[in-house]
């Protein structure tokens, strides 16, 4: 399964905890009390939720609902015999995208994708294959699937998600074909049981997870944007699905934009920096380097390869470092910072950690774009393949994770 925080992640995250309401209640009402440097923070934290997090769960659960609304339609296409290459193709681009962004979130899993477990709930590899087979060959399941409200809700996360959509709609790297749904499943986990299973089953079991992924998305919008996130949303995750969403008692945008007053989880606004650049963007660099690469890189298990069907692994690694550089940058997709951004403030606190910050990251990007350009990382790995350029990479996001600590440290000190 995903491996999410180091142990030093979690233990920060706990002490931020135990501090939620030490906070003075003077603050409530005014920002008198606060330095020029932690108005500065308030304000740099407000671009961030609002135009990195906000907008980027506000894609991922927009997207997820037309991958959803598709694989619907394409399964009751299938059984009537009209389902063509364009609708899968189209599958296959929504599902990119989707995938994109929730990969651009996770300098961002601290919160709701932690605390309620989504992350892990959408996003475990490698599928269990061999339960999938199982599972399919199974009638009262099959039919328990024809619901995609709530078929898969009862699942494990080895069988549900992203990586479970994929192997139904990608194999080798590509897109499947209706000839290949009209075909029986030849995976060998299923053929080794002799089960019979056809495209309808396979569609119909991917639009019930599909489904359940589209609530997961909801989910973590809502649980970060509140009402923001829109009065139909909320109803659907809150009252129909009945999801939770709150955190210390408060939605978790609201919770981290009311920093050093009484009830939020973060004593004061350094915390906020540091739990950004810690719990975020240095724990999914780290996670990057030694983790989704590491793992099957150095053989430690040279099957935990994420997006092998769609062969999209190193695009999936530039996202995961993108989200990083939206976080530092205030914005998704920016070429230069925001003003009020964490980027903007350490050039103008800390110019030395920031040209550095900004050189290991291109660097780190640089490097992964190499990647992408080269072998799919899957077949890297089952050719017992070493190109130098995967090293390269894990070196260069080792790299910036360090520099990132060296901010997160840097964070904790500023007055």
């Amino acid at each position: 399964m995903k491996k999410i925080f180091r142990i030093s992640m979690l233990l920060f995250a706990a002490t931020l905890t135990m501090t939620s309401f030490t906070a003075c209640s003077d603050d409530d009402d005014n920002n008198d009390e606060l330095t020029a440097n932690e108005l500065s923070i308030q304000a740099l934290s407000k671009q961030y939720v609002e135009n990195v997090v906000f907008a980027t769960y506000t894609n991922l659960a927009n997207n997820a609902k037309t991958l959803a609304d598709e694989l619907v339609a394409a399964r009751d296409n299938f059984k009537k015999g009209t389902l063509t290459d364009t609708e899968l193709r189209k599958i296959g681009d929504t599902f990119l995208s989707t995938r994109a962004y929730w990969e651009a979130s996770e300098a961002f899993l601290y919160g709701p994708a932690t605390t309620f477990g989504i992350d892990p709930h959408i996003d475990t590899w490698p599928l269990d294959a061999d339960a999938l087979a199982t599972g399919l060959n199974n009638a009262s399941l099959l039919e328990k699937l024809e619901d995609e409200e709530s078929g898969a809700s009862d699942l494990a996360p080895t069988l549900l998600g992203f990586h479970a959509i994929e192997f139904i709609i990608f194999r080798d790297g590509n897109l499947r074909t209706v000839n290949d749904l009209k075909q029986e499943e030849s995976d060998e986990a299923f053929t080794a049981i002799n089960a019979h299973i056809t495209g309808e089953q396979e569609l119909t079991y991917a639009a019930a997870v599909a489904n359940d992924l589209m609530q997961k998305c909801f989910q973590l919008q809502v649980a970060w944007m509140g009402d923001a996130a829109g009065k139909d949303r909320v109803e659907a995750v809150e009252e129909e699905w009945e999801l939770e969403t709150q955190v210390v008692d408060d939605y978790y945008g609201d919770n981290m934009l009311n920093a050093g007053k009484a009830g939020s989880s973060f004593r004061a606004w350094q915390d906020v920096l540091v739990t950004i650049l810690n719990a975020g963007c240095s724990n999914i660099c780290n996670e990057v380097a030694n983790t989704k690469i590491g793992n099957a890189w150095t053989g430690e298990d040279v099957n935990y390869i994420e997006s092998p069907y769609s062969k999209k692994s190193f695009a999936d690694f530039y996202d995961n470092i993108m989200s990083i550089k939206n976080t530092l940058y205030g914005g998704v997709n920016l070429t230069t910072p925001n003003a009020n951004s964490i980027m903007a403030f350490a050039e103008k606190t800390n110019a030395a950690l920031a040209t550095e910050l900004k050189a290991r990251l291109e660097t780190a990007l640089s490097a992964l774009t190499t990647c992408k350009n080269g072998k799919a990382f899957v077949d890297i790995i089952n050719g017992n393949e070493k190109p130098q350029y995967v090293q390269a990479a894990i070196d260069a996001i080792n790299a910036l994770d360090d520099k990132l600590q060296e901010a997160a440290d840097w964070a904790a000190k500023v007055e």
